[in-house]
């Protein structure tokens, strides 16, 4: 009886590793990975209530400062401090733009020495062109241009998505790359 040769061997990795990308790519919907199935661009509007504004505050903090944020912050970094949000997201950077959702959840202040959050919301779609929910969270470098936050999970049309001090407008693209139809 003969043995298996090297070169043998050689073709049945690849014979081997080819099957597997082959089922990798089925796996998910024939679509390579870096490439995703939806993509959208929203703004998200964080109106801080600062004692007076109360009509149009969509954000409030629900903590007292901590002890420790006001004896070791010296960048005004918050530590500590939860802040609740229902806030207003837009198809166009405008406050006045058409709404498209809303960002729904909280995010604290983690960092003792220079402003820095931890964010976990849903962004809630009921419109026309979409429904059902995202779920972000991760952490919120502010030192940072541009963030990155996992999306988590999603609900409706994004069924198991993956992938200014009282006012600012965060510009969000979505990229999804696992996508589901229901």
């Amino acid at each position: 009886m003969q043995g298996v040769g090297p070169s043998s061997k050689f073709t049945s990795l690849i014979t081997v590793m080819f099957l597997l990308g082959l089922l990798a790519g089925v796996a998910h919907g024939g679509r390579q990975r870096n490439a995703p199935c939806k993509e959208m661009t929203v703004y998200y509007h964080d109106i801080l209530y600062d004692g007076a504004n109360t009509a149009n505050a969509t954000a409030a903090f629900a903590t007292q400062p901590t002890l420790l944020s006001r004896s070791a912050s010296v960048n005004d970094t918050y530590f500590g401090e939860i802040v609740v949000f229902d806030d207003l997201v837009t198809a166009g950077p405008a406050l006045s733009s058409e709404p498209v959702a809303r960002a729904q959840g909280f995010y604290f202040y983690d960092k003792k020495d220079a402003p820095n959050a931890w964010f976990a919301f849903s962004l809630v779609f009921n419109s026309t062109a979409c429904r059902g929910t995202l779920n972000l969270m991760g952490a919120y470098l502010m030192a940072e241009k541009t963030r990155d936050i996992s999306v988590v999970g999603g609900t409706g049309d994004f069924f198991m998505a993956r992938g200014g001090l009282y006012y600012f407008r965060l510009q969000v693209d979505i990229k999804l790359y696992e996508c589901y139809d229901v």
